[in-house]
This record gives structure tokens, C-alpha cells and sequence, in this order.
């Protein structure tokens, strides 16, 4: 356990900050010796161990890093890139370059060097922060071009000597450790800044075309943090598991700049495959993350479960129902009876300890968003006593609007606005929100900026709906819907959502019908589940299902040449494509008719970042989808023996 003590309610420190440099320095001030963050290295045995930061070294560090921006003739208002891994280095080079006034951006990692090249040029950075053999590749490529890049700073030395004769501009991370910026010089530079100048830049996962730079100012996020603190209850003694990538708003702002709010610790994962086995090392007490782990660990579970014995079986049915009707009584706000409680309390020291303890044991509250989770598994896990708030937001309104509250709950709702927001539906049905954490604009798209932001409103793009006490269901994305052939709107989240959630095979589903006469879908199988299905029928060997399942648990994003060939050997398997039939059957009875899925088709992969199908927030390009693989939705209207119909 990193982090323990009595737990005492956290003191936040937001209302006395200007900016994110002051929000810094006044936590430094006041817990000075409390741990920041927590990452692993080797002891000198080579044994890995967690090592610790407190608030006033990662301040000290941080204005070493300002010291040195400085020193290269970098100005307060120029900006700072990043690239690399959620670690705490990509976080001091943040605040080190808000200490010294600087705006900072986030470069996702795994991107292509054409991609990197725009971000990088149109936000007009001038120093890049870069870790990694590959990402130093590609930044060197996208860089050729770039007058305006004045240094290249690898996060360690070994990667600074090897490459440093191949760009003038590369720099030693060593010149960044040593002077340190004067407080009063920091104090000089804050009170230059106003509020309402920009502090980051955010750069959208680019679904339609170009990513746009949104600019979200020190007053944005500012306000944002207060409305948090009301949502969420934290203690001294909490701790994070962070490993969402920084690049992205909801890692940046609704975990780091909170923490440094809330003054709470962080243990930063070696890398994502890593998150399963680390997390029962951490033990944090507040998880955050999108739905696919929650989804993973859902069906882990029920598939165990059914592979065991028929009093085991029973022994689960068992505790499962005790776990629903306590929940009833949870989500009304009310004690269940002795008796019922007696039970749960049994069945929890039985068998839900178990699953307690796959996620380290302490966990206090699961936090999701991104993209839809269905309600049975959000009643799983509450009814386990594992709470997951789902929550909604985006980049434009400083990251989070809304949120379920603790005491009262609506599962497959994304909860209330935060304090100080305001929501309506327009007459079309979008969501559009109003308040203190609607960002500044586009960076250098004025145009977008007036199509995003009217009389005040931001339209979020999304469809909805808003309850009578004020709960909000999100529907889909507005550009997203499919106008059939018969005139019908249909939302293909819904759709696909429904679907996905009936076999741990499925990976995505991608429903596709705009004046068509009926509603097809395009299946993306799972790729551990699909290999361990073609290696129990010997369809694949033993030894190369385990290489390619150890080589996605180390980097669970990538699709290699060599998984894709071996799942393509999988999907041509026609039982392999029969096993969907069920799911797509069992989706579409909790579908309207105009909704329900006629016919259907496997993809012989997984969609994936190489080929350009999902953002690097994993979220799904639609459009992509539609191009790429256009000649196969021709295939499934026109080719009666190509995809697979599904009885109604």
C-alpha cells in the first residue's frame, strides 16, 4: 500500500490560484512533504520497486525545467509540446513550462510523423519534450520542415547522445536540472498572466478531417476544479492509478491538475498492458478509465463462473441476486433490511472479495466516460459495492459537465450538470451547455469557433435527452445518425451497443444503413478471446496464440502484421463467424424494428490505429470506417452469399 492514514477529507486549494503555475506553488506550500506521485523503478538488486515524489520536489523540479525554458529565449505566451508515455516526467514538463507563463500541448503518442508535423506547426511550439526510441523517429521526420521548432528534448540522456547528430536542434534533458527558476521571478510571471489567457492546448481525436487546437484558459480550468470538488469526495489518504494518455483533457485536467487541487498522490502504470497486475500492487482507491476494462472484467468474470461446477454456479446466481436487491435499495438512497444485508455482507466475504481484489482491494469509486457503458454492468459492479460514476464531457468544456452523484445515482444516465452549468435540448435534439468552463475557441479557426460556440452555447454535437429532475442521456453523435431508406432516424450507438455488449468476442461493432433499406453491421472480433477460441480448435497452435497474447498484454493498442494474419486464419473459419448470430439476435430484441440488424459481416481483424479506423483515444472514425470499407458494405446488400442474415 503506497498511501495510508486516517482519513481525513482533502483541504482543495483552487480558489486561491490565478493560474495552473500558482495552483502548483500554492499546494507546494501547503502540503509541502505529502506525496505527489508514485512511479516504479529498479533498486540497485534490479529489483523493481515504487519510488515517491512530494509536492515540493515536483514544484523544485518543475522550476527547473521554467529555469531552463527561459534560459533558451522562450518567452511567457510560446508554446511547449510533449510526447511520451503518462509519466511523471510528461507532468513536470508541464507545470515547469506554466511556471514560466508558457502554454502547453499534448502530442499523442503511436501517431503518424504527417500528424505530429501538423499539430506541432500549427500550434507553433517551440520546444518539443519527447521519450521514446519510435516517437523520436517520427518527431525527427515531422520536424524536417519546421523553421519554428527551436529544440528537441529527449526525456533521458542515453536517447540524447544517440541522437543527437542527427538534428542541431536536440538538447540534453541535463540542461533542465540545473538552475531553478526564483520564486520571485515565478510570482512575476503569474501575475502577468490573466485568467483568461490561454494555458493549453487541446488537439480534438480528429474523427472528421484535421484535429482543431481547443483553447482552454487558466479561468476555464479554474472554475472547472471548484464544480469537481463538489462531485467528488476525496481523502488524504486516496491514491489514483493514472495511465490515460496526457495528451488527452480528461487525464490532464479531471486527474493531474485536480490532484494538484486536492493534493492528492498518483502511481503512475509502466505502460497500459501493465495496469491489470499493477493495480493490485497501487491499491488506489479511485479508478478511472473507459468502459472496454470494465466490459473485459465483466465478462471474465461470467465466463469463469460458467466453466465451474454446478454448485458454484449456484453459490454466484446466488450472491448475484442478493447483490440486485441491495442495489434497489442503494440507488433509492436507503439501508436494505438486516436480513438482506446479513447476506450480502456473506456473499461479499465469500465470493465478491475476489473480484475486490483483482482491482487492489481499496477501491472507493470506478469513474467512466468516453463512450457508452451499458446498464447491466454498471449494476454489476455497484451491486458488488464497486460504484462506477459514469460521466460525460468534452475537450470544449474543460472536460467534465456531468456526473452522477454519489447519494442518488440513475444508471444508463450521465448524471446532472455540474454546479454552475447550465443544459438544454434544442429543437433538433443536440445538447447545448453553458458556463464558466466553455473554452476560449479554436486555435486559428475563428470559423469552427462560431459554428461550435452560439449566443453564448456550446453545441456539443451530441443527441439527448433530459429527465424530469434533470439527469441527461446521451443518445448519439448528431452527425452520426442514419436516415434509412423508409425515412427512419436511427442512432447507431444504440445499435452497436447493444450488440457488442452480448459476447466478449466482439470488439466493435459498426452499424451502417443511411439509405439503405435495412440496418447491417460490420463486426470487429476481440483479439484475445479470438485467439484463444481458434487455439481451442486448433485452428492456431498453443505457442502462437501465447506470443501474440503476451505481445498485445505489453502494448494492448498494437495490431501487428503477424495478429492480424493469424486472426484473419480465425475469421475464415465459418463456425467462428456463426458464433456472432446469437449476439446480433439477443441485440436486437432490445432494439425498435427500424433499428434491428438484417444482415451482418465479420471483419477479419480488429480495427486499429494503423489503419487509421480509431482515433488515438481509441474512439471510432466512422467515416474512415465507411471508406475503407466500402466495397464489403456493397457486398453485404448486393451478395446474398456474402454476410450472414439474422433471423427476426
Amino acid at each position: 500500500m503506497l498511501v495510508s492514514g486516517p482519513t481525513i477529507p482533502v483541504e482543495p486549494i483552487a480558489s486561491r490560484a490565478r493560474t495552473l503555475g500558482d495552483l502548483l506553488t500554492v499546494r507546494a506550500a501547503h502540503t509541502p512533504d505529502r506525496p505527489a506521485m508514485f512511479f516504479k523503478t529498479k533498486a540497485a538488486a534490479g529489483k523493481d520497486h515504487w519510488e515517491g515524489l512530494t509536492w515540493s520536489e515536483m514544484d523544485y523540479r518543475a522550476r527547473q525545467v521554467a529555469h531552463a525554458l527561459l534560459d533558451l529565449g522562450l518567452e511567457p505566451g510560446d508554446t511547449v509540446a510533449i510526447l511520451g508515455p503518462t509519466q511523471p516526467a510528461w507532468c513536470i514538463y508541464d507545470m515547469g513550462a506554466q511556471l514560466a507563463g508558457m502554454v502547453t500541448v499534448g502530442v499523442y503518442p503511436r501517431q503518424a510523423p504527417e500528424q505530429v508535423a501538423y499539430v506541432l506547426e500549427h500550434s507553433d511550439a517551440k520546444v518539443m519534450f519527447v521519450d521514446g526510441t519510435d516517437e523520436l523517429k517520427t518527431t525527427l521526420e515531422a520536424v524536417r520542415n519546421n523553421e519554428k521548432l527551436l529544440g528537441i528534448v529527449p526525456w533521458n540522456e542515453l536517447s540524447y547522445r544517440a541522437n543527437r547528430d542527427q538534428d542541431a536542434r536536440f538538447l540534453s534533458p541535463t540542461q533542465f536540472q540545473k538552475g531553478v527558476l526564483d520564486p520571485d521571478r515565478v510570482e512575476a510571471i503569474q501575475t502577468a498572466i490573466t485568467p483568461d489567457h490561454t494555458a493549453i492546448l487541446i488537439y480534438t481525436s480528429g474523427t472528421t478531417g484535421r484535429p482543431k487546437g481547443a483553447m482552454i484558459s487558466h479561468a476555464n480550468i479554474l472554475a472547472m476544479l471548484p464544480s469537481i470538488e463538489k462531485v467528488f469526495q476525496l481523502y488524504e489518504n486516496d491514491l489514483f492509478l493514472s495511465f490515460l494518455p496526457m495528451g488527452h483533457v480528461t487525464e490532464r485536467v479531471l486527474s493531474f491538475y485536480f490532484r494538484i487541487d486536492t493534493g492528492v498522490a498518483a502511481a503512475y502504470a509502466t505502460s497500459i498492458g501493465n495496469v491489470l497486475n499493477e493495480v493490485k500492487e497501487v491499491q488506489p482507491t479511485v479508478f478511472g478509465s473507459v468502459p472496454r476494462i470494465f466490459e473485459k472484467a465483466y465478462n471474465k468474470v461470467h465466463n469463469q463462473i460458467e466453466s465451474q461446477s454446478l454448485p458454484i454456479r449456484t453459490l454466484f446466481h446466488w450472491a448475484g441476486n442478493l447483490s440486485n436487491k441491495r442495489l434497489k435499495y442503494t440507488l433509492e438512497g436507503y439501508n436494505a433490511p438486516l436480513t438482506l444485508e446479513a447476506g450480502y455482507q456473506l456473499a461479499n466475504a465469500v465470493i465478491f472479495k475476489k473480484i475486490h481484489d483483482a482491482f487492489g482491494g481499496r477501491i472507493r469509486m470506478f469513474i467512466t466516460g468516453a463512450a457508452p457503458i451499458s446498464k447491466e454492468i454498471l449494476a454489476f459492479f455497484w451491486g458488488l459495492g464497486l460504484p462506477i460514476y459514469e460521466a460525460y464531457g468534452m475537450t470544449e468544456a474543460t472536460v467534465l459537465t456531468h456526473m452522477n452523484p454519489a447519494g442518488a445515482p440513475r444508471l444508463g444516465t450521465v448524471g446532472l450538470p455540474l454546479p454552475g452549468l447550465e443544459q438544454r435540448i434544442a429543437e433538433d435534439g443536440e445538447i447545448l451547455l453553458r458556463g464558466k468552463t466553455v473554452f476560449k475557441g479554436y486555435y486559428k479557426n475563428d470559423a469552427a469557433t462560431q459554428e461550435a460556440i452560439v449566443d453564448g452555447w456550446l453545441h456539443t454535437g451530441d443527441i439527448g435527452s433530459i429527465d424530469e429532475a434533470g439527469y441527461l442521456r446521451i443518445t448519439d453523435r448528431k452527425k452520426h445518425l442514419i436516415i434509412t431508406a423508409g425515412g427512419k432516424n436511427v442512432a447507431p450507438a444504440s445499435i452497436e451497443r447493444a450488440i457488442k455488449n452480448q459476447s466478449p468476442l466482439i470488439s466493435h461493432v459498426h452499424a451502417h444503413g443511411d439509405r439503405r433499406p435495412y440496418i447491417s453491421a460490420l463486426i470487429a472480433p476481440s483479439p484475445i478471446e479470438t485467439l484463444e477460441w481458434g487455439a481451442a480448435r486448433q485452428i492456431i497452435g498453443n505457442e502462437e496464440k501465447d506470443k501474440l497474447v503476451e505481445e498485445l498484454m505489453a502494448n494492448p493498442q498494437s495490431r501487428s502484421m503477424a495478429l492480424n494474419a493469424a486472426m484473419a486464419k480465425i475469421v475464415a473459419n465459418k463456425a467462428f463467424r456463426m458464433v456472432f448470430l446469437e449476439a446480433v439476435k439477443a441485440g436486437n430484441h432490445l432494439l425498435a424494428r427500424a433499428e434491428r440488424v438484417r444482415r451482418y459481416c465479420v471483419l477479419e481483424r480488429d480495427f486499429s490505429l494503423e489503419h487509421g479506423e480509431l482515433t488515438p483515444t481509441m474512439k471510432l472514425k466512422r467515416k474512415t470506417v465507411e471508406k475503407l470499407h466500402s466495397v464489403l458494405f456493397e457486398k453485404v446488400y448486393d451478395d446474398p452469399n456474402f454476410a450472414i442474415d439474422v433471423e427476426h
